[in-house]
């Protein structure tokens, strides 16, 4: 049986993904294929069903449920840390809680779980899509006011010049009493059935838990997803999304998301008030 995985091209996917890609976990009867795309394309291409297993953003998963399973690991979430909202001149306003009305921000789009941070923080933004590797860019030269940055662009920002707004991560920490900000997880098609689910999400937690188990290879093979990080900041990237809560969600991580969920369904950013199960 073919299953194909479909994850971003970044390096703390990549090294979840280190155990299937280095051969060093295999189940008999199943073949992997993965695919890599941007989190935008594959929460997108989620709704279509077109992957067995995919990293989607849990702001996508809330519209998704009749599709997919939610996989007990795997999941992305930033602890006092996430996406940044960052300028090329300072803001002290927005800086201080300000308002972001009248504000054009580049976001990396309307599914991610960084889109739906950002308009509970404050919905009065304007907004553009642009590709997440990008957004950089396009504050640099004035295309957008202010960006929000995910993966590499959290750590590399500072160094571009640029001057952050907020840390959604930090805002969630502090307003949740010390919660992390759920942003992705693996998901896996129910049209697979019970028993094929189970086979491949314990597949999953081995290639985790082998990476985590051989983090030098595994860090070293991430660095090539890294887009110009070095060995250092890509073992450091690695360590803010892959941990023990990506191996396993814990009622730390599963009150997380229980909150994510319930406070976007009251302020209509989510059609259901989704519930927090696994396979």
């Amino acid at each position: 049986m073919k299953i194909t995985v479909a994850h971003s091209p970044d390096s703390d996917d990549a090294f979840m993904f280190y155990g299937l890609a280095s051969g060093a976990v295999q189940v008999p009867g199943i073949e992997v294929d993965q695919v890599l795309s941007d989190i935008e394309s594959l929460n997108r291409a989620a709704f279509e069903g077109r992957y067995e297993v995919t990293a989607v953003s849990f702001h996508a998963f809330a519209h998704l449920q009749d599709k997919y399973a939610l996989l007990p690991h795997g999941a992305s979430m930033g602890d006092k840390y996430g996406p940044i909202l960052v300028s090329k001149t300072s803001f002290p306003a927005l800086a201080n809680g300000g308002s972001l009305k009248g504000v054009k921000v580049g976001v990396p789009g309307r599914l991610t779980s960084a889109f739906l941070t950002l308009q509970m923080y404050d919905p009065s933004f304007d907004f553009e899509i642009i590709a997440f590797d990008e957004i950089q860019d396009a504050v640099q030269n004035g295309r957008v006011d202010a960006g929000l940055l995910i993966h590499e662009g959290q750590l590399t920002y500072a160094s571009e010049g640029l001057h952050k707004i907020v840390d959604l991560g930090e805002w969630w920490f502090e307003r949740t009493g010390g919660l992390p900000l759920p942003l992705g997880g693996n998901v896996i098609r129910r049209d697979l059935g019970a028993e094929t689910m189970a086979r491949v999400s314990k597949m999953l937690h081995d290639s985790i838990a082998h990476a985590l188990n051989h983090r030098a290879a595994a860090v070293e093979y991430a660095e090539t997803f890294g887009r110009g990080l070095n060995r250092a900041d890509t073992d450091k990237f690695v360590g803010m999304y892959v941990n023990q809560l990506t191996l396993d969600y814990g009622d730390r991580g599963r009150a997380a998301l229980d909150r994510l969920f319930t406070e976007a369904f009251e302020k209509k950013l989510i059609p259901v008030r989704v519930p927090v199960e696994f396979v």
